[in-house]
């Protein structure tokens, strides 16, 4: 029997964010799946509960000290984790370990290494992809970096050393670009916003890695109102880099908030570049990765537009 796409639903992923309202508020699962469930895909994925994971393992890309702050004030719900994006809401240490153990949990089920459930060949988990999230803070409403853990995990783990990492999200990947900058495993392709225009601004595109790591990294800004084709554009100096790379794994953060009419981004793609990009890295991954491929699905601040792209993503990995 071929192995399933696996989608990671539950209160416990869904519970991380930071209240009704907010941007980053916990109705965004909700509205991605309910649009999914319409679409048929609930009978085509495989379901799988949200997993947490203990302080051992947020520590293998977080400082100690960052890991007990973050617990101390979840505890109380006063104050920032960071400048004042990020607000340190009761429960926000626990809804944050489920975001990471389901993405590790992904990734144990599509290495298939000694996982004594159900394997899959693709995951996506819906909220995740929190990559601004430095390794002594949060930053840009990311408490903790699962993209980084999860890079450090299939290192230390999985001994898979070569990582794609590879995001779409309007916001550039800083805390994952920074903390891999001098990385020469970490191949890295950001098409994001001009950081000109949006926060956090960075990632320009003379950002190509620093010391052994140079060339190692693509950024490609983007400019306002950016649509469609120009994306498209841009893809195809994504795809041939992350092709010449020849990587063992592929994340792909698809954040949804450079889809038109996001509240508080200024791109202008539709639904079906997500979808492109997923359907191109599918291919990648099964050239280069044995299919390893996890999507995690990043911004989206828009409810309808997160619903449209991430539902888009998932059928391309199912086509």
């Amino acid at each position: 029997m071929p192995k399933p796409l696996c989608v990671y639903i539950g209160d416990d992923l869904a519970h991380y964010g930071f209240g009704e309202g907010h941007p980053f508020g916990p109705d965004r699962l909700g509205a991605f799946w309910q649009h999914a469930c319409a679409a048929g895909l609930d009978r085509q994925v495989r379901q799988c509960t949200p997993v947490s994971v203990d302080r051992a393992v947020i520590e293998r890309f977080h400082t100690k000290a960052y890991v007990e702050r973050v617990i101390r004030q979840s505890a109380t719900g006063e104050g920032y984790l960071d400048g004042g994006d990020t607000p340190a809401v009761q429960g926000i240490y626990e809804s944050a370990c489920y975001v990471v153990g389901s993405v590790l949990d992904a990734i144990e089920r599509i290495t298939g290494q000694e996982y004594r459930g159900e394997q899959c060949r693709q995951a996506f988990v819906p909220i995740a992809g929190l990559h601004h999230a430095r390794r002594d803070s949060a930053a840009g409403f990311c408490v903790f970096n699962d993209c980084g853990i999860a890079i450090e995990t299939l290192r230390t783990q999985h001994g898979l050393q070569r990582i794609a990492y590879v995001d779409i999200d309007a916001h550039h990947g800083d805390g994952v670009f920074y903390s891999f900058e001098d990385d020469p495993d970490l191949i890295f392709a950001d098409l994001h916003e001009d950081g000109r225009y949006l926060y956090p601004g960075t990632g320009r595109e003379t950002e190509t890695g620093r010391g052994a790591a140079q060339g190692t990294k693509l950024n490609i800004p983007m400019p306002p109102e950016a649509g469609d084709d120009a994306f498209y554009t841009a893809w195809g100096r994504v795809e041939a880099f992350i092709d010449e790379q020849r990587p063992e794994f592929i994340l792909f953060q698809c954040g949804a908030d450079s889809i038109a009419g996001d509240p508080i981004t200024h791109l202008r793609y539709s639904p079906a570049a997500h979808s492109h990009a997923a359907q191109r890295l599918l291919r990648l991954a099964e050239r280069h990765c044995q299919g390893r491929l996890l999507a995690m699905g990043g911004g989206g601040y828009n409810r309808g537009n997160l619903a449209l792209a991430w539902t888009a993503v998932v059928q391309a990995l199912l086509a």
